[in-house]
């Protein structure tokens, strides 16, 4: 048996993802003196009251001495597959190749950068259990799962460029409009998965929205997508977003999640994220 591991950006606390197979490492996030655990010790609304005292918060991956203990608890008897996120946006996979490097079942353990992150990668860990519990080899569910990867796309629309900024994970260039007054900046991912860069900028929400809705268009998104809107202490904007790509896409399915403290830490309160992976 495939035993399945993933992290926090899978939107998923620890309880949640062992009701799913999946076991779950938590990134941490770090307010002033205190660090959390989050989902499992911070829930996403106690985060944004943390903010509203003027805290400025930090993120991290856990460490390699929690993975190798994952990993060896694990690896004992089964075969594992971490799925990480996106290398670049986060230390996590590098931290797991590491305790895989030193760890005694290394040889049974499997390391996949997803190159991407919570709604497209909770959507891969789900997958990963479905075809490890019909009894497919690792390499067999990382080859389906690198099919889904090929055909994700990722959108994200800050609120508070501020966040993005002191994150350190824009290219040079799309750091630059943090200033600018009046636009809705549309960022995406690099075509490594590893920052984040200008797609495009609108004078409103609902041309931005647009903007994306086009991009989709033209990858052909269909009911055979998975579409996902992540949002940071904004349902009623997201729920909106929902019905205009609902709209566009009749038979995609689609779902509204609330973004975790570490991802409010990178896109900052009111952000709205809109992606879309293959199924």
């Amino acid at each position: 048996m495939v035993k399945i591991v993933a992290d926090t950006s899978t939107l998923f606390s620890s309880e949640e993802g062992n009701k799913h197979g999946i076991t779950i490492t938590p990134l941490s996030v770090n307010i002033a003196k205190d660090s959390y655990r989050e989902l499992d010790e911070i829930t996403s609304a106690q985060f944004l009251e943390r903010l509203q005292e003027g805290a400025l918060p930090t993120s991290s991956q856990p460490s390699i001495g929690e993975k190798m203990e994952q990993y060896e608890l694990l690896a004992k008897a089964d075969e594992v597959l971490d799925i990480t996120m996106a290398d670049g946006l986060s230390g996590t996979y590098e931290s797991s190749c590491n305790a895989k490097a030193d760890c005694v079942y290394g040889d049974r353990i499997t390391v996949l950068n997803s190159e991407t992150l919570c709604g497209p990668h909770r959507y891969l860990a789900l997958k990963a259990v479905r075809l490890a519990e019909q009894g497919n080899s690792v390499s067999m569910i990382v080859d389906a799962l690198r099919t889904s990867m090929m055909q994700e796309r990722s959108f994200l629309i800050p609120r508070d460029f501020s966040f993005l900024k002191r994150g350190g994970r824009l290219t040079p260039l799309a750091a630059t409009i943090g200033g600018m007054l009046k636009v809705v900046p549309v960022m995406t991912l690099t075509e490594d998965h590893r920052r984040l860069e200008k797609y495009t900028m609108k004078r409103t929400m609902g041309k931005a929205i647009e903007a994306i809705i086009e991009c989709f268009e033209q990858m052909g998104v269909d009911e055979t997508y998975y579409m996902t809107i992540t949002h940071a202490d904004v349902q009623e904007d997201a729920l909106k977003v929902k019905e205009r790509m609902q709209a566009a896409f009749p038979h995609t399915e689609i779902d509204v999640f609330e973004l975790s403290p570490v991802f409010i830490t990178q896109g900052g309160p009111g952000c709205i994220a809109v992606q879309v992976i293959k199924k």
